[in-house]
């Protein structure tokens, strides 16, 4: 078929040089994959991947520098960096199915081109791996392993290889197997999840047959390893329709085996100024924050801030239908820690999301909310992190079906900006361990600890106290005390953030009957 689709302009020089150096020695060589799609679609590629009759030795002879470490047949090639051409040396389309996430080694400095021959692909025993991959001479052989019609196109010499009807799958806007479902679950069970996530990404919808098959192989995702599940339910979360990915993944069975704690959410009823079940609160919260174009730790804690709600519900009157579901801030951070821990997200996201679930419930009255609350949520979260709880907090409402009133965000960005302002942990205080020793004489030791813990509980309550004077005269008391009473006061002060804010909180929870 002729690519009337494809202009040769939208394919940058370096990958045109990758394949006419292949075909000027006489190999074949096609785009393939995904890349073909995007093209068609007008939507710029990702990854750009090259498949060819040539084997990895021979590829690796025709360029200066190449990466080859799969047993996959990949050959990174190695070029030049071009601004804007290639953002990612993770492998593509084709490749992330089978190689459990191998990476070609990053060089920053370079651009890398994946060209992997044609490959034949034997049974998949373990539902994830092929037992064995063998190298084709035939584009067919290459095509007919992959995954869905729309990633099995090809395209060269403004020709495009379309043996599955990937081109009308793709004008009608549906997603397709190439062969049968069950086989192509069968031989990599985390298609299933790339069905969901190419569904939402492109807004395609999932034809019948490969639904049924989807639901019918639900329990083969148990195959895979939770990095890769992990990887396709980011991009699933990260798309521009995440709930949309959500609600299908529940469709087909898969959730349970993913996240089974969402489900709980379903039929959850709540009570207050709730009009939905926890469940789809949940998912109106998490797509409000994908409209927002916000970040996947915004966004991963709008979907799980209120996942302790079905454990935390009792109910607040006997015979009526009002719940309560105090401490389910505390309940789902602590799952929501277990789930990304399962799902193998790194430390630093782990830790985002935790403190955003945690605190998500601190900004509720703005006239009860004082700025010393607000300086110890924001010494509790970070400073960095403020505005993203913000965020959080906006989707929660949102999820409610309310908008957050002008006056309320005003109120509370005003409270933010001047408490950002004033000390909110013993590093901000005006002076420090070194001044102690060297202005005071204080010696280092647990004393020193004790004397600037003290000295923060006075500043967090009045911060106009933050002077190097005020502070140094009342250090120099502070010193005169045993080692009982003073460290009692350093206790004190390094306790009272935590003990004022549950005050704070608890009080707004009662006098305004907040179940959320």
């Amino acid at each position: 078929m002729k690519a009337n689709h494809i202009k040769r302009s939208q394919i940058p020089k370096n990958v045109s040089h990758v394949t006419n150096t292949l075909e000027k020695v006489g190999f074949e060589a096609y785009l393939v994959g995904g890349c073909v799609r995007d093209l068609i679609l007008d939507r710029e590629p990702k990854d750009w991947d090259i498949t060819t009759n040539a084997k990895p030795e021979e590829i690796i002879k025709l360029f200066e520098k190449t990466v080859y470490e799969n047993t996959f047949g990949t050959v990174g090639v190695c070029l030049p960096m071009q601004a804007g051409v290639l953002r990612e040396t993770k492998m593509g389309d084709v490749s992330q199915e089978t190689s459990e996430n191998d990476v070609i080694r990053e060089t920053p400095e370079y651009d890398i081109i994946e060209v992997t021959p044609y490959r034949i692909e034997a049974r998949y025993s373990d539902f994830r791996h092929p037992d064995e991959v063998k190298f084709s001479d035939k584009l067919e052989d290459d095509l007919k392993r992959r995954d869905f019609t729309v990633n099995a196109l090809a395209y060269r010499e403004n020709i495009i290889t379309d043996m599955f009807g990937g081109i009308k799958d793709i004008e009608d806007k549906v997603l397709r197997t190439v062969g049968e479902p069950d086989d192509r679950f069968n031989e990599d069970a985390l298609r299933m999840l790339r069905a969901v996530r190419f569904s939402v990404q492109l807004d395609f919808s999932i034809s019948h047959e490969t639904s049924e098959s989807i639901f019918k192989n639900s329990h083969l995702i148990k195959n895979i390893s939770q990095e890769r599940i992990r990887d396709e339910f980011v991009k699933i979360i990260m798309s521009k329709n995440p709930s949309v990915g959500i609600l299908l993944l529940q469709k087909f069975n898969l959730l349970k085996y993913i996240i089974p704690e969402l489900e709980e959410g379903i039929n959850c009823e709540q009570s207050g100024e709730h009009i939905y079940d926890v469940w789809n609160h949940l998912l109106h919260a998490l797509q409000h924050a994908a409209d927002k174009n916000w970040s996947l730790e915004i966004r991963l804690s709008a979907l799980f801030h209120d996942i302790g709600k079905p454990e935390s519900r009792r109910l607040a009157e006997k015979g009526k239908k009002k719940f309560t579901f105090y401490g389910h801030e505390v309940i789902g951070a602590r799952m929501t820690k277990k789930i990304l821990e399962r799902l193998k997200f790194s430390n630093k996201e782990i830790e985002l999301v935790d403190k955003l679930v945690r605190n998500h419930m601190f900004f509720s009255d703005t006239e009860l909310i004082t700025l010393s609350a607000v300086r110890r949520i924001i010494a509790k979260v970070g400073k960095e992190n403020i505005w993203d709880l913000m965020n959080v907090r906006e989707c929660d409402r949102v999820g409610m079906k309310k908008k957050e009133a002008p006056y309320r965000l005003r109120k509370y960005f005003a409270m933010i900006e001047e408490a950002l302002h004033d000390p909110i942990s013993v590093g901000q205080l005006k002076i420090n361990g070194n001044f102690l020793m060297k202005s005071v004489g204080i010696k280092a030791g647990p004393r020193m600890g004790w004397i600037l813990n003290a000295l923060l509980e006075e500043v967090i309550d009045d911060p106009m106290k933050n002077t190097e004077e005020h502070l140094t005269e009342l250090a120099k008391s502070l010193d005169l005390l045993p080692d009982g009473a003073l460290k009692a006061l350093g206790d004190r002060g390094k306790d009272k953030k935590e003990e004022l804010e549950e005050e704070e909180v608890a009080k707004l929870h009662e006098k305004h009957g907040v179940r959320k």
